[in-house]
Parts: C-alpha cells; structure tokens; sequence
C-alpha cells in the first residue's frame, strides 16, 4: 500500500536523493522512460520488486506518466519517482542508483512557458528555476450570452472575434519572449485552462516546432499573472514521490 504521496521541489528531492544514497543494505534500481507497454512495465516493476504483487493502478500511473518512472526498492526504503523531465534510457540495476536523477534534476534546462486562459497570459522562460525573460497581459472576452435568439448569434460571433484577435495577439507575444532562445530552448510547458491552450497552439504556427519538446501541461493553473508565473517555474520543476511502508505493496 502506498502510505505516501509527495510533491518535492527540486532542492527537496536533490536532499531525499542524496539521503537515498547513503543506505546500505541490498536494494534494486530501475529507469523507465515514457511510452512503455503496461505488460512490460508490470514485468519490471515485479522484477524490480523482487517479485511481490505489484499495485495494477502503480503498473497504469507508470505506463502513463509522460516522463516516464524511477523505482527505488530496498528494506529501508522503497518508493517510486515520476521526475518533472523525461527519463531517456531504459534499465534495471543492483544498489541505489540515485547518480542519473539527480543528474537529470540538476540540468538548468532553458524552458519556455505559455500560460493562458480567455482574456488574460503569462509567457516566460527559464534557465534552471530562474525566470530571465515573462511577459504578462490581459484581453477583452465577454462572457457568453444566454438569452438566445437573433441577438445571441450577434454576441457570439462578437465573442468569437475577440477570441480570434487575443489568441493572435498571445502568438505575437509569445513568438517575441521565446524566439530569441528557440535554439536552446529544452522544453515548453503549457498551462491555463485546456480550452484556451488548444485554440493557441491551432493558431499559432510559431509554437509548431516544440510540438515535439513539451512538457505535461498545468492544468490547475488560476488566471495569469507575474505571480502565477513564478509558481509554475517552481510547479514544472516538481517531482511526485509515492513511497511504501517497509511492508507495503
């Protein structure tokens, strides 16, 4: 049984980390990136586990996490890592085998941020948790009409184009902040409400070439803001820790 769930900062796993890898005592390692089979995952995982049960909803959350999975498994501590960045190799091995993730962790990645929801951005990038470049603004979005109608239809196409205009004033913004580092760019990160990220990257041609270089987006994120921002640097660098008790499954 799972008897721990955790959202550690980067500072925080480095630390669990480097405790991590001073235990003693044998104990078994496994990296797994993105995109395996659930068979397979819950072959390793047993394998990993020195065979005992595994956990069928532990087996689906690794086969779905979109950066992949780190299972750390002894008599002193056992738990699983889904890191904020993709895991690239595969493998399972002997010892606490700490050395790849805080490796992973420690790269000051160059990443872009888009934050956006109907009527208001945030746009920034950041080289490792610091933000050097953020551009925050607001449009004008009425609410939906409700009364039906002739004057419905008026509303909504109104609506519809101011839509249109501040989805294409984002792009703008958002081409101006990331395009000086589109080189070094590691990764983008979307956040806001699904609806408004999905109409700007189908109109933003700008943002086509990091299709294949982003990270799982920020669902949870509340109206744009400086602030906002900067949570979502710390947030995108976070990673989820599920640890079992010494006799857990």
């Amino acid at each position: 049984m799972v008897v721990k769930h955790l959202v550690l900062s980067r500072l925080r796993l480095l630390a669990f980390l480097d405790d991590m890898g001073k235990i003693g005592g044998v104990a078994r390692s496994l990296y797994l990136p993105q995109g395996q089979p659930l068979s397979e995952v819950e072959d390793l995982l047993r394998e990993v586990m020195g065979g005992e049960n595994v956990n069928p909803d532990i087996a689906k959350l690794v086969a779905n996490s979109k950066t992949g999975a780190v299972v750390f498994w002894g008599s002193s501590c056992r738990c699983l890592i889904m890191p904020p960045f993709p895991v690239k190799e595969k493998y399972l091995t002997l010892g606490w085998d700490v050395g790849a993730l805080c490796l992973l962790v420690q790269s000051d990645f160059t990443i872009g941020l888009v934050l956006v929801r109907l009527g208001a951005f945030a746009i920034g990038v950041c080289r490792g948790e610091e933000l050097i470049e953020s551009k925050v603004g607001t449009g004008l979005i009425h609410g939906r009409h409700r009364k039906g109608g002739s004057s419905q239809h008026r509303f909504e196409r109104r609506r519809d184009k101011q839509i249109e205009q501040f989805v294409v004033r984002v792009c703008h913004h958002v081409q101006e902040q990331l395009e000086p580092h589109a080189r070094v760019l590691d990764y983008v990160v979307y956040g806001g409400s699904r609806t408004a990220m999905l109409e700007l990257r189908k109109r933003c041609q700008f943002l086509r070439q990091f299709d294949e270089h982003t990270l799982p987006p920020l669902f949870d994120v509340p109206e744009p803001r400086q602030a906002v921002l900067e949570t979502a640097v710390r947030t995108t660098w976070s990673s989820k820790l599920f640890e079992w008790g010494e006799h857990g499954n």
